[in-house]
């Protein structure tokens, strides 16, 4: 839509006291584009323009023209309607007389909410016999392509992991997300990326749940998310847990977390006492000691 010009926001239609469709004479029958003779025809404004094209940022409002050929003898009444992208008509019905050509100004208003590339409509024209043609729209969402992404509210339940994923981007998201838990004695939970079965939206909320029905009786966990897409998104969210079973009273479910951290801790010193008598620098401690000693930051 080379001639396509931008309107104010808040208008909603095409006014006609501003503007009215224009009737002109047809002078061969052979100008309506691709119709046969005798036969009405629908074509964007214009000579040489196979569909209709706007451009414009979301919340635009832009306007544009099509023409109703009638080239045959009798008068026609025909409606014009709009699919795929919101539009609106100076005259939504109207009657062509005989061999003349009406031209009808309309509006597309791009989304409020989409987000940059193309979107597809059609202008369809149908006659009170049920004769419908057609006009192609394409319609280009301006403005840059942002991939962004929040990870917000991660929550650590019972036998789930509950979390929110915001998408602060202008495109369209297909997120991937990875989990990790340690606890005290070590990694708990290790769940590599993959594709999540959603496709967010720019300016979406979305309320997720990972679940987790084996995670540990007794435990203080610390719980990590990444949750990644294409275009270079990418965010962390952190939560911490103590999972305490209800046959055990609160004192002593702390005294053996404490004292699972204590078995820890002097395992290590014991280790480092044992290198330190020990009959070579090259000597190893017990396996896994090292990766599991010290509190949980």
């Amino acid at each position: 839509m080379p001639s396509a010009t931008r309107a104010p926001h808040r208008r909603r239609r095409l006014h006609r006291a501003a503007v009215s469709t224009a009737l002109c004479p047809v002078a061969l029958l052979g100008a309506a584009h691709g119709a046969a003779a005798g036969t009405w025809s629908v074509t964007p404004a214009g000579a040489g323009r196979p569909f209709l094209y706007a451009e414009g940022p979301p919340g635009a409002v832009l306007q544009d023209t099509v023409s109703v050929t009638n080239p045959g003898r009798t008068s026609v009444v025909v409606r014009l309607t709009g699919t795929g992208v919101r539009t609106a008509f100076a005259d939504a019905r109207l009657r062509v007389p005989a061999r003349t050509r009406a031209d009808v100004p309309f509006t597309v208003t791009v989304p409020a909410g989409a987000e940059p590339g193309d979107l597809s409509g059609t202008v369809v024209a149908r006659d009170t016999g049920g004769r419908t043609a057609t006009v192609r729209l394409r319609l280009r969402v301006a403005g840059p392509a942002l991939a962004a992404l929040t990870v917000e509210h991660l929550s650590v339940g019972t036998d789930r992991i509950t979390y929110e994923l915001v998408n602060r981007g202008t495109t369209a998201l297909a997120p991937r997300l990875a989990v990790r838990a340690d606890g005290v004695l070590g990694r708990v939970l290790d769940r590599p990326p993959r594709d999540l079965p959603v496709r967010l939206r720019p300016g979406a909320r979305l309320k997720l749940t990972e679940p987790w029905p084996d995670r540990p009786a007794l435990d203080a966990v610390d719980v990590r998310l990444t949750v990644t897409a294409p275009g270079g998104a990418h965010d962390t969210a952190t939560a911490s847990a103590r999972f305490v079973p209800w046959t055990v009273p609160a004192g002593a479910a702390a005294a053996l977390a404490a004292g699972a951290v204590l078995v820890v801790r002097r395992r290590g010193s014991r280790t480092a006492a044992d290198g330190a008598h020990g009959s070579g620098a090259d000597e190893e401690g017990p396996e896994g000691v090292e990766s599991t000693g010290g509190p949980v930051k």
